[in-house]
């Protein structure tokens, strides 16, 4: 084995990140992880300080955040208000955790900021990736809803690619609002599930 090849190694092994890893990770330790990892890989944390290293995300799920985005966008609503993969700071009881959800939709602009404040989201979209099923459906859905966002939608990749629009309810959980394809859903007015 060459040196190089046994640093590398090393560097990557289980006890080098256990050894280098903080007692409690921050926002801005995230935001450093994700800015150093050249794989593209995500961090986030729950408000427990649970991390979670979420894969690259491939072709099949961009093209569903683009449709997605185009959707909004040709309905008119402004660039700024549809945002891909920006960071939510959700605040719980044992302190802030870190979401990067797929898409969110504001009431107005946000502020340059990498993680975001939970004070107007109007919409939060999960595309779900392999392995993510139950982070996307479970644990992610307590968090937003805890977090007070209204609407909540979460997009499978099974064939027909349905998506469930969840809302929250009176108890602060979500509520299946509905189930549907899609290429349905595109076919509708976002204007139609947002009131």
């Amino acid at each position: 084995m060459t040196d190089c090849l046994a640093v590398r190694m090393r560097v990557v092994s289980a006890g080098a990140v256990g050894r280098h890893m903080p007692s409690a990770i921050t926002l801005d330790d995230l935001a450093a992880m994700m800015a150093e990892d050249s794989h593209g890989h995500r961090y986030e944390t729950s408000p427990e300080g649970a991390l979670s290293v979420l894969p690259p995300r491939d072709s099949e799920h961009a093209a569903i955040a683009s449709r997605l985005f185009a959707w909004f966008i040709l309905a008119g609503w402004p660039a700024e208000q549809v945002l891909q993969a920006a960071g939510l700071c959700i605040t719980g009881p044992k302190g802030d955790g870190g979401r990067i959800p797929d898409l969110t939709l504001w009431s107005k602009p946000q502020a340059c900021s990498v993680w975001l404040a939970i004070t107007d989201p109007l919409l939060v979209i999960e595309i779900v990736s392999p392995g993510s099923e139950a982070m996307d459906e479970m644990v992610k859905r307590r968090e937003y809803g805890a977090a007070g966002i209204s609407r909540y939608w979460v997009v499978d990749r099974d064939p027909a690619q349905t998506v469930t629009l969840h809302h929250l309810g009176p108890t602060g959980e979500y509520e299946v609002a509905t189930k549907m394809p899609l290429a349905w859903l595109l076919n509708t007015a976002p204007a139609d599930h947002l009131g």
